[in-house]
């Protein structure tokens, strides 16, 4: 599956405001205690020109987003949503959607609430995110994981009136959900569909940041395509206006006041905006609101396949060209449609349906663009040669599930006892029940499991570390260290310059070029 990357989505449960510290504590305003010209020797003016002229921006940006902001705004939302989250057994913390680890209010950070029972350990939590009206009947856009969860939806008005709100519909695929208010004559905005944006092209994005309500910050569209999204149906549009907490699910505009995008994450070491923030395409939220808002459920074709995409060393140590387009088959679904149909572990995928594919995110999205029910025809290489798979698409089982078979690791295989044996610097050993123990590796996880590395060595340089499981080599299974080596020998006699290793660690599974130490 594809691997997930870390993203701060949602709404915030605090804020820190920031203080002005002076020596003496006092702040002195500009202009609250102008001094006569005479007491300010040396003091420079600026000019305003031969004219007079005001200041005027540069050519091409707007005079002031004050108008567009006035016009939009009243289409903006505020969502204050309710949810049952899992109490922690440690207590004090609460794990929330969107929010992280979370303090809880009045209590002690060890104890439980008196209402909480042993049966239930779970309790209620506040949430808040964004939305806008795109009809005026009260139909309204939001991210999938501001309202996910929730058992009771609050919609805060522009003009402060405070509405219920029921879900209509929700795509986890691509983080988009549709709620509904009852009234008329709501005040709505409309997709963007014939117009692209350009990078450089200004953008403002509104929304409840922080619970805030009501704000508006602009900026620039900083990049297009950004593939980051870790169901692969995404590819979003990078913009710096500041987005933060509480900023999902409201809308990016460009200066004609057309929605753009919906602002759904930020890329942040610290938690708040620093000027990276990403919206799904206006193209592909209206597809799916669209849908959803007619009662429809989004599925999408599934085969069942594990896919990855290869540096240009993971490409050259499978004897493929290092500017190789395709995506390595990592793991195939037991019972699955591609299992059924003959796909294998190593098989490399180069096209869907006749259309070239050039890595596992292409793969991903055309075949998630399948109906389940329809026929896709995968074209592999097998050991040298190509040919064609057609199965049958299944529904694509929702993100928790995947994510959950993926945490599963590799096939489960038997291990075959033997003593410990160095291959490329590595010391290995088939996994042992004392092995599992002290590693902490899942029964559902088999290899050789590493015990120690040679300083110098290539493992070593990578980073590998006792703990460490490797579960295949190229395209081959391994339970023992003559498994190891016979591929690695057979990697050298094709002339190549590494190994391909598959290893699972603690924070997941790795793809490591292995390099062969060069003969003296």
């Amino acid at each position: 599956m594809l691997k997930r990357k870390e993203f701060i989505l949602g709404a915030a449960v605090g804020l820190t405001f920031a203080a002005a510290a002076t020596a003496g504590g006092v702040i002195s305003w500009p202009g609250a205690h102008a001094a006569p010209a005479a007491a300010q020797a040396g003091r420079l003016v600026p000019s305003a020109g031969a004219a007079g002229l005001a200041f005027a921006p540069p050519q091409g940006a707007p005079l002031s987003f004050a108008d567009i902001f006035q016009q939009v705004a009243p289409a903006v939302v505020q969502i204050d949503v309710k949810t049952r989250v899992q109490r922690p057994n440690g207590g004090g913390f609460l794990q929330i959607p969107g929010f992280g680890a979370v303090p809880i209010p009045g209590q002690p950070r060890g104890g439980g609430s008196d209402e909480d029972s042993e049966e239930d350990n779970s309790t209620t939590a506040q949430g808040a995110g964004s939305g806008f009206f795109i009809s005026a009947d009260g139909f309204i856009v939001t991210n999938n994981h501001v309202v996910a969860d929730a058992i009771e939806i609050n919609v805060k008005l522009s003009d402060g009136r405070e509405l219920k709100g029921r879900l209509v519909g929700r795509d986890e695929g691509t983080d988009l959900a549709v709620i509904k208010v009852d009234g008329e004559a709501f005040p709505f905005v409309s997709f963007e569909e014939t117009a692209a944006p350009r990078v450089g092209d200004w953008v403002i994005a509104v929304g409840n940041p922080f619970g805030l309500g009501g704000s508006a910050t602009a900026g620039i569209v900083s990049a297009m395509s950004r593939d980051i999204d870790p169901a692969g149906y995404n590819e979003y549009l990078q913009i710096d206006a500041a987005i933060n907490r509480g900023n999902s699910g409201g809308p990016t505009f460009d200066i004609y006041g057309r929605v753009i995008g919906v602002n759904t994450a930020i890329f942040s070491p610290t938690g708040g905006s620093v000027g990276i923030g990403f919206a799904i395409p206006a193209a592909t939220a209206k597809s799916v609101t669209d849908r959803l808002m007619r009662g429809e459920k989004i599925e999408r074709g599934f085969v069942g396949l594990g896919l990855r995409t290869l540096s240009e060393d993971g490409w050259e140590a499978l004897g493929q060209p290092r500017n190789f387009k395709g995506a390595l088959v990592e793991t195939v679904t037991e019972g699955a449609p591609a299992s059924r149909a003959g796909a294998q572990i190593g098989d490399l995928l180069v096209s869907v349906n006749g259309e070239a594919v050039a890595n596992s995110v292409e793969a991903t999205r055309r075949v998630g663009a399948a109906k389940p029910g329809d026929t896709i025809r995968l074209e592999v290489i097998r050991d040298g040669r190509r040919q064609t798979l057609n199965v049958r698409a299944g529904v694509r089982p929702s993100e928790d599930e995947l994510a959950a078979a993926e945490e599963g690791g590799a096939a489960p295989g038997a291990a075959k006892p033997s003593a410990s044996e160095t291959v490329e610097g590595l010391g290995l050993t088939p996994l042992t029940a004392a092995a599992r123990s002290r590693y902490s590796i899942p029964e559902s996880v088999s290899g050789l499991v590493v015990t120690n590395v040679a300083q110098g060595s290539s493992a070593a340089r990578l980073g590998f570390q006792p703990g460490f499981v490797i579960t295949r080599a190229n395209t081959q299974t391994v339970s023992s260290a003559a498994d190891l080596r016979a591929v690695v020998e057979a990697a050298k006699q094709a002339g190549r310059p590494s190994v391909l290793l598959f290893v699972r660690t603690p924070q997941g599974t790795s793809v490591v070029p292995l390099p062969f130490a060069k003969s003296e």
